[in-house]
C-alpha cells in the first residue's frame, strides 16, 4: 500500500471532517474514508466518476460564464446563448440538465455581472487541482489547495469602507439549492493572503440559477491566522487518520466511523457501504 501524502488542507477536506453549521446530524466520517482513503479501489473509483445532474449543471454553468468572457462578443450578439450552448454541447446532456443550464445562460446573458470587472482569474471549472500553496510556520507545515471560480478587482465605491486600497473580490458560483458555507470563503481569503498579498480581499457567493447573492465576507489578519491554525489542525488530523489506515486498513470503520440514517439514501457510496441504512421499500 502506498505511503500517504504530506499534510494538506482545503475547503473540501474541511467539509468532510467537520459538518457545516446545523448539519451535524447528517455528517458521516466514513464518506471521507471512501473519498480520501479508498479512492483507488475499483468500486469506489467507479462511484467517484459518477456525475449527478446537479453536478453537471454546476460544471456547465461555470463553463458557460467562462465562455461568455473568453469571447465577450457572445454577450453582444443576438444568438449568444445559442452559441455558448453549442460550445457546451448541451444537446448531449439530459433534458433536465439542458433546460436548467439554458436558463442559467439566458439569465447571465441578460445581466452579466462580470461585464465591467477587471478579471484576474476566471476558471472553466474543469482544470483540476490548482497549484498547492506551501504554508510553513514554526509549529506546522501543510499544503493549501483553493480552487477559486473567479477573482476580480472591485471598483465599487461602496467598498471604500472596507479598505482604502484596491479590493480583490473572490467570487464563488453556485447553482441549485447549494447553501453558502462561509468556511469556503475563509479558505479563499487565506489563499488570497499568499497569492495576492498586495490587495485587501473580500469574498462572496453568487447563485447563477436563483440570482441569490451572499453578503461580502471580509475578516482581519488575526482572524485569518485563526483560520490558518484550524486548517493546520485539519491537515494534521487527516494525515494521522490516513497513516493509521495505511497501517491498519482492517479497522476502516473505526478510523472513519459511520453515521447511518435517512441521509444514507443521498450518499454516493450507499451501494457498497455495509453501514448504509438505505432499504428497499416493499410494495
Amino acid at each position: 500500500m502506498s505511503t500517504p501524502e504530506r499534510p494538506f488542507a482545503s475547503y473540501h477536506l474541511w467539509s468532510l471532517i467537520a459538518p457545516a453549521e446545523g448539519q451535524q446530524r447528517w455528517h458521516c466520517q466514513m464518506r471521507r474514508g471512501f473519498i480520501k482513503a479508498r479512492q483507488h479501489e475499483p468500486q469506489v473509483k467507479a462511484l467517484l466518476k459518477n456525475v449527478s445532474p446537479s453536478q453537471s449543471v454546476g460544471l456547465l454553468a461555470q463553463r458557460g460564464v467562462y465562455e461568455f468572457h473568453y469571447n465577450p462578443r457572445l454577450l453582444k450578439v443576438a444568438n449568444g446563448v445559442e452559441k455558448v450552448a453549442e460550445l457546451l454541447k448541451l444537446s448531449e446532456s439530459s433534458d433536465e440538465v439542458r433546460q436548467r443550464v439554458i436558463q442559467i445562460l439566458k439569465n447571465y446573458y441578460s445581466s452579466p455581472m462580470l461585464a465591467d470587472k477587471r478579471i484576474l482569474l476566471l476558471t472553466r471549472g474543469d482544470e483540476g487541482f490548482p497549484k498547492a500553496i506551501a504554508i510553513k510556520k514554526e509549529n506546522y507545515s501543510f499544503r493549501l489547495y483553493a480552487t477559486m471560480d473567479c477573482v476580480f478587482i472591485e471598483r465599487d465605491t461602496s467598498l471604500e469602507s472596507i479598505s482604502n486600497l484596491r479590493t480583490l473580490h473572490i467570487l464563488d458560483f453556485k447553482t441549485g439549492k447549494s447553501p453558502f458555507d462561509q468556511r469556503q470563503a475563509l479558505v479563499y481569503l487565506l489563499a488570497a493572503r499568499y497569492l495576492y498579498p498586495e490587495y485587501e480581499a473580500v469574498a462572496s457567493f453568487y447563485n447563477l440559477e436563483s440570482d441569490k447573492k451572499s453578503e461580502l465576507i471580509a475578516i482581519s489578519n488575526h482572524e485569518l491566522d485563526n483560520v490558518e491554525n484550524e486548517l493546520a489542525d485539519i491537515a494534521q488530523k487527516h494525515q494521522e487518520d490516513m497513516s493509521r489506515f495505511h497501517e491498519e486498513s482492517q479497522i476502516f470503520s473505526m478510523i472513519f466511523p459511520p453515521n447511518p440514517g435517512y441521509h444514507c439514501r443521498f450518499c454516493p457510496f450507499k451501494s457498497i457501504c455495509k453501514f448504509s441504512s438505505v432499504t428497499v421499500a416493499r410494495l
